[in-house]
């Protein structure tokens, strides 16, 4: 039976992961076995900073909408409670939008919560 010398394989293995860890600093972007386990670790963070950003950005909006309601004198908490309310179907990402980009818009629907609010 012939010898098998795997030499394309291990190469192509190889140079996939130093590809990858192609514009990383001193030998992490040359040595194999640095890259590798450089690679690995920012594929970890990768995967999870995808997860955190749904997060992150979630409670910037909140924040947005928390300032924007803040200046028409409510609060964030009986803001959100009102829209519940007031039957108004808008994410707090349109919300934190509007706030930025349409603050007129915003007043509008933060004077119809505040109808809702002081009737019931």
């Amino acid at each position: 039976m012939p010898r098998a010398k795997r030499g394309v394989k291990a190469r192509r293995r190889r140079k996939k992961i130093l590809k990858l860890a192609k514009g990383m600093y001193a030998s992490r972007h040359s040595t194999y076995s640095m890259a590798k386990r450089t690679v690995l670790k920012a594929l970890k963070y990768a995967y999870s900073g995808r997860k955190q950003r749904k997060r992150d950005f979630r409670s910037l909006w909140i924040v947005r909408i928390n300032a924007a309601c803040r200046a028409y004198g409510i609060p964030y908490s009986r803001f959100m409670n009102g829209l519940k309310n007031a039957n108004i179907a808008l994410n707090r990402k349109s919300l934190a939008d509007m706030a930025v980009n349409d603050p007129s818009g915003f007043e509008h629907i933060v004077v119809k919560v505040k109808s809702i609010i002081s009737n019931a």
